[in-house]
């Protein structure tokens, strides 16, 4: 008889499938890596097992134990297959910007779910992050796995995904690529297929929010490129031990718009219904591959997850219409905006420096017409913003400030927001404590969105 011990047993061994459709104009042969074909959707299961399985031969879980993870849903389902074939209790917490049905999945295998808030630093105690080593520490023979930090988590991908891949070209593969989240598929997988051919190229498809692309190009983790993201399951505001900058050549930066399309159309043109970080990774990979890639090379995109997980997001078009992600919106976006500014007035950004005086300050505001301007510190770097009104509360309090520098009365700097954020996302976001949004374009130019630019794009 031909049968598994278990669920988990079914792990790995994923299909490659050709890409025919969404190619069209590009050379070469484009494979994807398609690990929804895992018993748990997605890519995650990989690591699952292992993670659990690594712990054990440690002696950190022992019979009847209870595994506590964040997680933005898949490694969840993974490590409650797992925890299902073990005999192991499983507390989850994640974002609330996951989708339902992520919820609703973990919740119908036996799992507890925490919900946190998303927008947090990663240390506040309410992130999911905090919650979930809170709990860890909380419960007698619990462990939390950390998909993040734990090693086992790339260790695992060297061991299967590379060689799978490696063994499915025939060794012809010539370039690799895929979305980062944490980290560990990416490094896993690539760090193998390098050791067989060192001229390899491997892609990172990021996201706009995410620290991953400048601190790969500049080395610098810059706070100012997080911001609040729609695409689940990749990008980071922390830098993963699992990532390992040294096995990926290159990063790009794909919107939260152009990845539920590429998710869509993979569905409809190709048949496969992927998740949303497919759609990044696929759109991404075949932007780059228009200028790079020979009739003779093999990309292989791996494919991380199932559309299942987002039936109520991009594949509901009420919600990309809301979202105006849909080609035939009529909603205007931050891209919007800014596109009709730059017509206008240029490009430039005006800023003022920490070590200004306010009043040199209050004369850059007056001779730009403008009432809010972001502060840069001397690398460049946003740090602070200044408004009229701080500036005006502050003199009538004390008439000396006008003498000290901008640093001592800034305010805290403007919120990042995604170039395909809709004008009532914005709005949401513009509050007493926060007169405007900065948004970094394609190019990586900051731009400024007022209160008056949003009232211009309402009634215009």
């Amino acid at each position: 008889m031909n049968f598994h011990n278990s669920i988990v047993d079914t792990i790995g061994n994923t299909p490659l499938v050709k890409l025919n459709r969404v190619t069209k104009g590009i050379r070469g042969t484009v494979l994807a890596k398609v690990e929804y074909f895992n018993p748990g959707n997605s890519v995650k299961d990989r690591i699952a097992i292992r993670m659990i399985e690594d712990a054990e031969k440690r002696g950190e879980l022992k019979p009847g134990g209870t595994i506590i993870e964040g997680t933005s849903g898949n490694t969840g389902f993974g490590l409650a297959l797992t925890a299902i074939a073990k005999g192991y209790k499983c507390i989850f917490t994640m974002a609330d910007k996951q989708s339902k049905e992520k919820i609703d999945i973990l919740r119908a295998v036996g799992a507890e779910v925490v919900v946190c808030p998303t927008n947090v630093a990663p240390d506040d105690p309410r992130s999911y992050y905090s919650v979930a080593r809170k709990l860890n520490r909380d419960i007698p023979n619990s462990i939390y796995p950390n998909q993040y930090d734990n090693l086992s988590n790339r260790e695992a991908h060297y061991d299967t995904t590379g060689p799978e891949i490696w063994r499915d070209t025939d060794g012809r593969i010539t370039h690799f690529a895929a979305s980062v989240g944490t980290g560990g598929t990416i490094s896993g997988t690539s760090k193998f297929l390098k050791e067989q051919n060192p001229d390899l190229f491997t892609l990172g498809l990021d996201t706009y929010g995410s620290v991953f692309k400048k601190y790969k190009e500049t080395g610098l983790f810059d706070p100012g490129e997080i911001y609040p993201y729609l695409t689940e399951g990749i990008g980071e505001d922390i830098l993963p031990q699992n990532v390992d900058f040294g096995v990926i050549d290159q990063f790009i930066k794909v919107t939260d718009k152009d990845a539920a399309i590429m998710a869509r159309r993979l569905s409809r043109e190709e048949g496969l219904f992927v998740g949303w970080s497919c759609g990044t990774a696929v759109h991404g990979a075949l932007e780059w591959a228009k200028d790079n890639l020979t009739d003779d090379d093999v990309l292989v995109i791996l494919l991380p997850d199932h559309g299942t997980r987002y039936l109520a997001k991009i594949y509901n078009d009420t919600w990309m219409k809301d979202h105006g992600f849909l080609e035939d919106r009529s909603f205007k976006t931050a891209r919007d905006i800014i596109r009709h500014k730059s017509a206008g007035a240029g490009d430039s950004l005006t800023t003022i420096r920490t070590d200004m005086s306010i009043s040199q300050a209050i004369q850059v505001l007056n001779r730009n017409g403008i009432s809010q301007i972001p502060v840069t510190d001397e690398t460049d770097q946003i740090v602070g913003s200044l408004t009229d009104s701080t500036v005006l509360n502050r003199l009538i309090d004390d008439p000396t400030v006008k003498d000290h520098p901008v640093s001592e009365v800034m305010d805290r700097p403007f919120k990042f927001v995604g170039l395909d954020n809709t004008i009532d996302a914005l709005s949401s976001l513009i509050d007493r404590d926060n007169k405007a949004l900065l948004v970094r374009d394609e190019r990586e130019q900051v731009h400024i969105i007022t209160q008056a630019d949003l009232l211009a794009a309402m009634t215009n």
